[in-house]
């Protein structure tokens, strides 16, 4: 669209949700928009946003422990206070467009601002469980969009008539879509014709994945040509050192770290993924077409990594290990048909290809520009 819009965004807690958002920002931005996120101090995105150029305007809420009832009165004392403060930076900076929020208790204040001065929001929903404050929010939305389509069912009854519910994917930073494979080669040391493993999965539920791949370490190695990537979480890290015990030959092909700074350049350079599947882990995995194997964190709410993990697994873009199954043969089966199956590797990518999860920020961009007309 030609004008320039205002547009507002609350989203924080975790990385699964500012990522997100944040991709959409920049998708703004490129096309000559202006944004100001919401969120609270002491969480992560009074980091990550600053970090990434964009305005932003502290609040404070905190949602309530259903098991202690009273928790609620603090937390909608918070919440009035927080809804005050929104207002006043309007009134400073002016009334937006058009707003969204991406989950989590920050995004209430600004929802319920907007909703009681009519100024139109959208909602975008990460998970494919999805959490409450989208819910409670979702009935005077303009439009609900969501990563998953299997998230639809839990808001039957809780959207209005004018709520546009649709699926958008779930958005991923240009840092991770933009990076190719010969800088993300480059960056991590792999030459032409090595065959790469990337292997993360967080610092939840980690153990037992790394476990899991440690155990086939020298099985692994005596693949020639091939290089590991392995990223175990900060808690993990010393234990899978000590139990992988690597020579100076083999650490040469085994680089081992607790974190993963460079997302974009490890999957732009990875042949293979074996990972858990979160939300924003299976979104960047797809936006790159990386053939995976996933292995769902057994005690998510609901299960819902392994709803995740079928949006790839559907469309024969990878392949799901339950957790109970790691130390059972066929993990190690579908690990090594895939390191010694490029033909089988090729075949997932062009399918991850055909869910153009690489458009999302695109996408969710079209939708928000569309309700602000």
């Amino acid at each position: 669209m030609s004008r320039t819009l205002s547009v507002a965004i609350a989203a924080g807690g975790t990385a699964g949700h500012i990522n997100p958002a944040l991709a959409l920002a920049e998708e703004l931005r490129a096309r000559g928009h202006q944004v100001r996120f919401f969120g609270q101090s002491t969480r992560l995105e009074a980091t990550l946003v600053p970090q990434a150029g964009f305005d932003f305007s502290t609040i404070e809420v905190t949602g309530f422990d259903r098991s202690h009832p009273w928790t609620l009165i603090t937390a909608l004392v918070r919440m009035v206070a927080a809804e005050r403060a929104v207002g006043k930076v309007f009134a400073a900076e002016g009334v937006p467009d058009v707003a969204i929020g991406f989950g989590a208790y920050v995004e209430l204040p600004l929802v319920r601002w907007c909703a009681a001065h009519k100024v139109p929001y959208a909602l975008h929903e990460q998970n494919s469980v999805p959490g409450l404050a989208n819910k409670v929010s979702a009935k005077r939305a303009s439009a609900l969009c969501l990563s998953f389509p299997a998230a639809a069912a839990a808001f039957e009854g809780r959207v209005g008539k004018q709520t546009d519910v649709c699926v958008t994917g779930n958005p991923v930073r240009s840092s991770v879509v933009e990076a190719s494979r010969e800088d993300g080669r480059a960056a991590f040391g792999i030459q032409e014709g090595e065959t790469l493993l990337l292997v993360f999965g967080g610092s939840l539920g980690a153990r037992h994945l790394n476990q899991g791949v440690t155990a086939l370490k020298d099985q692994i190695l005596s693949r020639e040509g091939v290089r590991v990537i392995h990223s175990t979480g900060k808690d993990e890290y010393a234990s899978v050192v000590e139990a992988l015990a690597l020579t100076d030959d083999e650490a040469k092909r085994w680089q081992v770290m607790p974190y993963i700074d460079d997302m974009g350049h490890a999957l732009a350079a990875a042949d293979l993924v074996l990972s858990r599947a979160g939300a924003s882990s299976v979104a960047e995995i797809a936006a790159k077409a990386v053939p995976s194997i996933l292995v769902p964190y057994p005690f998510a709410t609901a299960d819902h990594q392994t709803t995740n993990a079928h949006l790839l697994a559907d469309e024969g873009a990878a392949l799901i290990v339950a957790d109970a199954d790691i130390d059972a043969p066929v993990f190690s089966q579908t690990l090594f048909s895939l390191l010694d199956g490029p033909a089988l590797r090729a075949q997932m990518q062009t399918a991850a290809r055909t869910l153009a999860q690489d458009r999302a920020a695109a996408v969710l961009a079209d939708k928000v520009e569309a309700i602000a007309r």
